[in-house]
């Protein structure tokens, strides 16, 4: 495929998904109408199969809008809480939420959340913040849909993203503990060697990672196998497009979010057909609340971002290729990374046993890596019967990964203020003059 081809794809879906935005925003205003209808005649059939077919017609395409958060409120040890978004920092690329809880102090340990970069916007986590915000003060990355920045903001490359980690870290600030999920484990562990090289005081408080790619050469998945299969110069033949001239990111290249939610939809694309029977059937039968529930998973999985091509491209020959991280050949801005700088803080690592994107021992390798790290500092995790996303989602995350990960950071937390404390009386008794 030429990029010509490749462009004229791009605004061809997009022109087709513009002749169809009536139709599904015409749904979506008559749907709430047509269930308030069904209270006057609770027994129509036609306003159920109306209703119905009006839900799945407003589901039918994608949305390139971030999503809400809906996050208002979250019950803590003291009660229920008060949740107000907040933006503390930004650049063309990405703002840092914070999601600060009204009127709770101290509102916990303060923990950046790193969301991967990928065809989902970051609300994709709105469960695993939901969770932390229970007993810590949280601060999440917002990546911004680059099909709507303009090219004069410059390209978005993996140095970029590391960039942007190392900047929030310090715009938050010594004792900020990090983490973060799938694809960013790599950028956010080269972050924090960086900072520790350099003897940073914002460097991390903690590093927790869940269910990386930082060494693909184990158990590799079918992702994994897929990226090693055809050369890099496939992928940007086949894969990288420019966004259409109405958006403002127009001619930007980029790996657009249609072309990924495609390939992740095929993989199961029985499952999704299912799911849509099922939906139409719950509406049908009145069962809104088993409707409502796929029609909101939905709603998130159809939200789709695009990716800058120099770093979709960079991060498979780099990561998924050729590994560059693990055999120690990973350069941020000119200079080599080098994990085994990190010396302090501690290490939790957390993998799912049934995972098919990161293959068990993947996130593992982080360890090995960071070898000058005190052996009580590392702490690693495999949940049984979880697969990629029951890691930082659903009931195995909040009932048996997140109060291993709360006392992993609390512990922390206390070693690091037990060691100011200390340094601060240590300097109290040093003589004046």
């Amino acid at each position: 495929m030429s990029p010509f081809s490749a462009a004229l794809n791009y605004q061809t879906y997009q022109n087709l998904s513009d002749l169809a935005l009536p139709a599904r925003l015409a749904a979506r205003q008559l749907a709430p109408w047509l269930q308030h209808g069904l209270g006057w005649f609770p027994t129509s059939v036609t306003l159920r199969r109306a209703l119905a077919a009006c839900e799945v017609v407003a589901l039918a395409g994608l949305t390139h809008a971030r999503p809400s958060f809906r996050i208002e409120q979250v019950h803590t040890p003291a009660g229920a809480v008060p949740v107000q978004e907040e933006v503390v920092a930004s650049t063309d690329f990405c703002s840092l939420i914070h999601f600060r809880k009204s009127g709770q102090s101290p509102a916990g340990p303060r923990v950046l959340l790193v969301a991967p970069a990928s065809g989902h916007f970051a609300t994709l986590l709105r469960g695993t913040i939901q969770t932390l915000l229970q007993d810590h003060d949280v601060f999440v990355t917002d990546w911004h849909n680059v099909r709507d920045i303009p090219v004069a903001a410059g390209p978005f490359d993996l140095d970029a993203f590391i960039r942007h980690v190392i900047h929030f870290v310090e715009v938050l600030g010594p004792g900020t503990h990090v983490m973060a999920v799938c694809q960013p484990t790599v950028p956010v562990l080269a972050a924090a060697a960086v900072m520790h090289e350099d003897g940073h005081p914002a460097r991390p408080a903690s590093l927790t990672l869940l269910a990386g790619p930082i060494d693909c050469r184990i158990n590799p998945t079918e992702v994994n196998q897929l990226a090693t299969s055809r050369p890099l110069e496939w992928f940007e033949k086949n894969l990288i497009s420019v966004v259409p001239m109405r958006c403002r990111g127009a001619f930007r290249r980029v790996y657009p979010g249609y072309l990924q939610i495609s390939a992740f939809m095929s993989m199961n694309m029985d499952k999704h057909q299912d799911s849509f029977r099922a939906m139409y059937g719950h509406f049908l039968e009145g069962e809104t609340v088993k409707a409502h529930g796929i029609r909101d998973f939905y709603d998130e999985y159809l939200a789709t971002m695009d990716l800058p091509a120099e770093f979709y491209l960079q991060t498979v020959k780099k990561v998924f290729q050729e590994y560059h991280l693990p055999q120690g050949k990973l350069h941020y801005a000119g200079r080599l990374v080098r994990p085994e700088c990190i010396r302090d803080g501690g290490l939790f690592t957390v993998e799912g046993e049934k995972d098919d994107i990161c293959g068990l021992g993947q996130t593992h390798a982080a360890h090995a890596l960071c070898s000058q790290l005190p052996a009580h500092l590392h702490q690693h995790y495999v949940q049984e019967g979880a697969g990629h996303y029951g890691v930082f989602n659903g009931r195995r995350w909040e009932q048996q990964i997140y109060p291993r990960i709360r006392a992993f950071i609390g512990s922390r937390e206390t070693a690091r203020r037990s060691g100011a404390e200390l340094l601060e009386q240590g300097r109290a008794q040093q003589p004046q003059g």
